[in-house]
C-alpha cells in the first residue's frame, strides 16, 4: 500500500514544527500554517537525481547540507539545509517501511544540518534532570528505558536523542515524539500485551509502544550518558568512562556518524563534545546475553543518580 498524501499535516517533534505530506501518525499533531513550518516533508521525483549524483554500490550521497539516500524497495530521500525532506517512494513500497526513514536517518541527518547533535539512544528524565541509554543496535536501550518508565520516570526521546548546547554551554536534550519501540521478547517481559500495538514494520516482532501520559514536554538539561553493551558476562559489569574515551563515545554513539566527516562536520563535532565531556556523568554498563537484566540496570542508574545529588 502506498503512503497517504492526499491530506497535509502538521506536527511538533525534537523541537520542531514540521509540515508533512505524508501522514506520521507517531508525532503529536499542532495547528499551523505551512509557510510558519521550520522543516517540510514533500513527496517528490528523485530518481532522476539518484541517477544523476549515486554511484554503483552506493547508498549514500552527502555534502554539506545536502544528504541523499536510497532504500531500495522503499524510496530515495533528500535533505536539504536542515529545513527540507524530500521523499520518493518506490512504487509497491509500504507505508510504515517509508515512515521509519523519515523519522530515523531523515531526521538524523537534518538535525545534523541544523547542528543539534542526534545521539543514538533513549533519554529519560530523572529527577529533573536528562540521562542518555546510548548504545548500538540490540544493545537492550529501549528496554532499559522501559524498566525505568515502569517506575514512573519520563521518556524524553526513543532512538534519536537531540542534544544542543546553552548559551553557558550546557548541554541539554530537547524532545522527539511520544513513542518507544520495542521487541516482542521485552514486551513478554513486562507483561505487556502486544495485540493492541502496531507493527513497527509488517510482519516484524518489533512493536511501536506510546507513551504520551510519561512524555516529557520540555527540553531538559542533561546530566549524564550511560553506555549499554551486550556481552558474554555472566553479571553486569559497570564502569566509568574516562575523559578521552567520552570523545570516542561520544562520536561511536552518534546517530549516523559516517555523516559527520563526509558533510564536513567533523570540528563542529569535536567543539561541541568537548564542551560536553566535563559537565555530565559518562559510564559503560555491560550486560549479560544471556538473560534479562533491565531491572537490575535501572537499580544501577537511580542508585547513582541519586549519588550525584547527594555530591
Amino acid at each position: 500500500m502506498m503512503i497517504n498524501t492526499l491530506k497535509k499535516f502538521t506536527y511538533r517533534a525534537f523541537g520542531l514544527s514540521i509540515f508533512s505530506e505524508f501522514f506520521l501518525p507517531e508525532l503529536p499533531q499542532i495547528d499551523m500554517e505551512e509557510h510558519l513550518a521550520s522543516v517540510k516533508v514533500h513527496k517528490a521525483d528523485l530518481t532522476g537525481l539518484w541517477s544523476e549524483l549515486s554511484e554503483a554500490d552506493r547508498y549514500f550521497v552527502v555534502e554539506k547540507d545536502f544528504t541523499m539516500f536510497h532504500v531500495p524497495d522503499t524510496a530515495i530521500y533528500l535533505i536539504k539545509n536542515g529545513r527540507e525532506i524530500f521523499v520518493s517512494p518506490i512504487e509497491g513500497s509500504e507505508e510504515d517501511q517509508i515512515r521509519l526513514y523519515i523519522l530515523g536517518t531523515c531526521m538524523g541527518a537534518l538535525l545534523m544540518q541544523r547542528m543539534v547533535l542526534p545521539l543514538h539512544g533513549s533519554a529519560l528524565v530523572i529527577d529533573g534532570k536528562a540521562y542518555a541509554i546510548v548504545g548500538d543496535s540490540g544493545a537492550g536501550k529501549s528496554t532499559l528505558a522501559s524498566a525505568l518508565l515502569k517506575r514512573g520516570y519520563q521518556l524524553l526521546s526513543d532512538d534519536v536523542i537531540p542534544v544542543t548546547l546553552s548559551e553557558e554551554n550546557v548541554p541539554i536534550v530537547t524532545p522527539a515524539y511520544p513513542q518507544q519501540k520495542l521487541w516482542q521478547e521485552s514486551l513478554d517481559q513486562f507483561g505487556i500485551d502486544s495485540k493492541q500495538l502496531r507493527p513497527i514494520i509488517d510482519r516484524e516482532t518489533k512493536f511501536a509502544v506510546p507513551v504520551r501520559d510519561q512524555f516529557a514536554g520540555e527540553s531538559v538539561p542533561l546530566a549524564g550518558v550511560f553506555e549499554l553493551i551486550r556481552s558474554d558476562v555472566n553479571e553486569i559489569e559497570v564502569a566509568p568512562i574516562q575523559k578521552l574515551e567520552r570523545f570516542h563515545a561520544l562520536f561511536h554513539h552518534t546517530y549516523r556518524n559516517f555523516l559527520v566527516s563526509r558533510s564536513g562536520m567533523m570540528d563542529w563535532h569535536f567543539s561541541t563534545s568537548a564542551s560536553m565531556v566535563n559537565k555530565i556523568d559518562f559510564h559503560r554498563l555491560i550486560r549479560p546475553t544471556s538473560h534479562f537484566t533491565a531491572d537490575k540496570l535501572a537499580d544501577f542508574i537511580l542508585t547513582r543518580v541519586k549519588k550525584e545529588e547527594i555530591v
